[in-house]
C-alpha cells in the first residue's frame, strides 16, 4: 500500500495571479494537436515537447523516441501520452532521474511538466515521497493525471512555463552536474574511500589525492586566512609616533611660567565639613 500524497499549502506565484502585461517575446507559444494540419505542425509540436522535457533545443538523433512519434504523427496518442512517454524514456531516466536527489528531481520535474517552482519545502517533500514509493514512472503518472496538469494543458497542449517572469526559461536550465552529482561522481571513483582513507592507504599519488578532496575545499581554505601583518611597517610607525608624541606635565612641582605662556596656577582642595547621621559617644566607666 502506497502512502498517499501528503498535504501542502500553495503560495502565491505569477502562474497562479491574473495576467495584465502586454504580449512580447516572453509570452509563451501554444503548442496544440487539434491546431495541426501539416506535418510540419506536427513537426513542431514534437520539437516543442523535447525542448520542454529534455531541454533540448537541437534535437539529438540518439535521444530521439521515434516510435512515440510516430504514433503521434498518425493520431495514434495524444500529446499528454506523448509527454508521458518522453518522461517514462530511458534517456529521461538516465540524463535527468538518476543523477539527482529526489528534492531537486521534484523541482526539475514540476517545472518541466506542470510549468512552474516547487511551491515550497513541503511539496518537495510530499512528492519524493511519491518517488519513494511508486517511483519514476508513478511520479510521473500522478503529475500528468492531476488536476492542475488537466485544467492547464489538458490532452491536447505541450506544457510550457506560465507566465515567465523576470526569470530565464525552466527549460534552460541544466539538470546535471550539480553538487550532490559531482560528489556522488568522486565517490564512485574513489570506491568510497575518502581523501583521508586514500592518504592513509598507501597510495600518495598527487593526482590520487587532489581527487578526493572536495571542490570547495581550496575555496573554503582561501576564505579562512587570517591577513598578515607587515611587521617593518608597523614598528617604524610605532618608533615614529613615540618620537614625536607630546605627553602633558603630570608632576607635583609648582607651576612655572613656560617662555610665551601665562603661569597656571595648582589647583587646591579644601576639606568639607560632612555630618555623620550619628554621634560618637564615649563609653563611661562604671567602678
Amino acid at each position: 500500500m502506497s502512502i498517499p500524497l501528503l498535504s501542502y499549502s500553495p503560495t502565491t506565484q505569477n502562474q497562479r495571479v491574473d495576467g495584465y502585461e502586454v504580449p512580447n517575446e516572453d509570452t509563451p507559444t501554444i503548442y496544440r494537436l487539434a491546431a495541426a494540419t501539416s506535418n510540419k505542425d506536427i513537426d513542431a509540436i514534437i520539437w516543442a515537447a523535447y525542448r520542454q522535457i529534455f531541454s533540448e533545443h537541437l534535437i539529438i538523433k540518439s535521444n530521439r523516441q521515434t516510435f512515440l512519434e510516430s504514433q503521434l504523427r498518425n493520431r495514434a496518442i495524444n500529446v499528454r501520452d506523448f509527454i508521458r512517454g518522453l518522461g517514462k524514456s530511458e534517456v529521461f531516466r538516465t540524463q535527468v532521474a538518476d543523477i539527482n536527489s529526489n528534492y531537486r528531481l521534484v523541482d526539475i520535474v514540476l517545472k518541466r511538466f506542470l510549468g512552474r517552482a516547487a511551491y515550497n519545502k513541503d511539496e518537495e517533500i510530499a512528492w519524493s515521497i511519491v518517488i519513494g514509493t511508486k517511483g519514476l514512472h508513478g511520479f510521473i503518472d500522478a503529475l500528468l493525471d492531476s488536476e492542475e496538469y488537466l485544467q492547464n494543458f489538458g490532452d491536447d497542449i505541450v506544457p510550457y512555463q506560465r507566465r515567465r517572469f523576470g526569470e530565464r526559461p525552466f527549460n534552460l536550465a541544466n539538470p546535471r552536474y550539480a553538487s550532490y552529482w559531482r560528489d556522488r561522481q568522486t565517490l564512485t571513483y574513489l570506491g568510497g574511500r575518502s581523501f583521508y582513507t586514500a592518504r592513509i592507504s598507501g597510495e600518495t599519488e598527487k593526482t590520487a589525492i587532489r581527487q578526493g578532496i572536495p571542490d570547495n575545499f581550496f575555496a573554503l581554505a582561501g576564505q579562512i586566512l587570517t591577513p598578515q601583518n607587515n611587521y617593518q611597517r608597523t614598528s617604524a610607525t610605532a618608533i615614529s609616533y613615540i618620537r614625536d608624541v607630546q605627553l602633558s606635565d603630570t608632576s607635583s612641582e609648582p607651576a612655572t611660567a613656560i617662555a610665551g605662556q601665562p603661569a597656571v596656577s595648582k589647583p587646591t582642595v579644601k576639606p568639607t565639613a560632612v555630618s555623620l547621621p550619628y554621634r560618637y559617644i564615649p563609653g563611661i566607666k562604671t567602678n
